[in-house]
């Protein structure tokens, strides 16, 4: 019987249907990522690998099993996965559309919301007995509404995340490469600023980009500098974007007011210096966790393994080359 190994628990609904077509093993702890010696082992007999974007899987991983068939991630981009290594033993990777853009900008808008109103701090200081009052100076933090968020990149999330600014009547600026047509920019209610000038004039800077090597410590001292010293930067795109012992140094110093974070340069490690610090909230890559958002993700993944064990070409292909030579 085809043997499926899931490395973290996901909806029910997923698994149900996979398990009338397969023998389907689960890694049960959700609070941890299957260890590297574990996820081989695993892999070395199964047919298909359902992974999740913390996963390793490498060519050591990829390697380790002459069964293995298919390996269907639940990220947008599986960069995770040695997709080279994996095309070479002829092996699909399959992967997900983007459906998490919606969930992702509630999560940014949470950050935002929480570090600017000291939100973390003030709950934390009610559970140690510590209540200063409503008219107290302790807990006062930044505005939100009337002061300007600054985008860097405008795509599915970047969009989204600018009509919640303009909800609360905020001015909301963008940088990208390319820049909208003025229309697009009237009807969307942005207006294009250069990376630098986006900087120097935001009160919150939300990062938006698509990360590449190219954009790997995007945002660095110099740009850290560049920014008000009232700022929050808000990160929930890809932790490598931004230099995180340079944004240490500027919270420690208080070069920017704050930051809130979903993702890490190291990840599953977090600096040191980052959990340390009070004017940093912190999240750990939850950006698409809401209910609909992984129900809908799960049954993709699904979709996709079903349809291979079928013998059809998976719905969300990452390398189609494997398939070169076959009907579509």
């Amino acid at each position: 019987m085809t043997e499926i190994f899931v490395t973290q628990p996901v909806p029910e609904r997923a698994l149900s249907r996979l398990r009338e077509v397969a023998s389907v093993r689960v890694f049960p702890d959700t609070l941890q990522i299957v260890p590297y010696d574990r996820l081989r082992e695993e892999v070395s007999r199964c047919d298909v690998l359902y992974c999740l974007l913390h996963d390793r899987v490498d060519g050591g991983i990829i390697g380790a099993s002459s069964r293995l068939r298919l390996i269907a991630s639940s990220a947008i981009t599986p960069a995770h996965v040695d997709v080279a290594a994996a095309t070479a033993r002829k092996i699909p990777v399959t992967h997900i559309p983007n459906i998490v853009a919606d969930a992702t900008a509630d999560l940014q808008w949470g950050l935002l919301a929480a570090i600017a109103r000291r939100i973390v701090e003030a709950d934390r200081a009610l559970r140690r007995g510590t209540f200063p009052g409503a008219q107290s100076m302790h807990f006062v933090g930044g505005e939100i509404h009337g002061t300007t968020l600054g985008t860097i990149g405008l795509g599915a999330i970047g969009s989204r995340i600018a009509g919640r600014a303009r909800a609360f009547g905020m001015r909301v600026l963008y940088t990208k490469r390319h820049r909208l047509a003025p229309e697009e920019e009237r009807q969307l209610g942005v207006e294009f600023r250069t990376l630098e000038a986006l900087l120097h004039d935001s009160d919150f800077v939300v990062i938006n980009a698509t990360f590449s090597p190219e954009t790997r410590h995007l945002i660095g001292a110099p740009q850290l500098a560049l920014m008000k010293p009232t700022a929050y930067l808000i990160n929930t795109a890809r932790g490598p974007m931004v230099d995180e012992a340079a944004l240490v140094d500027a919270l420690r110093a208080r070069r920017i007011a704050g930051a809130g974070l979903d993702v890490y340069e190291n990840e599953p490690q977090v600096h040191p210096g980052l959990r340390d610090l009070e004017n940093v909230v912190l999240t750990p890559h939850i950006g698409s966790a809401d209910r609909a958002t992984r129900e809908r993700a799960a049954s993709i993944v699904a979709d996709n393994i079903l349809a291979f064990l079928r013998g059809q070409r998976p719905p969300n292909v990452y390398n189609p080359q494997v398939f070169a030579g076959e009907p579509s």
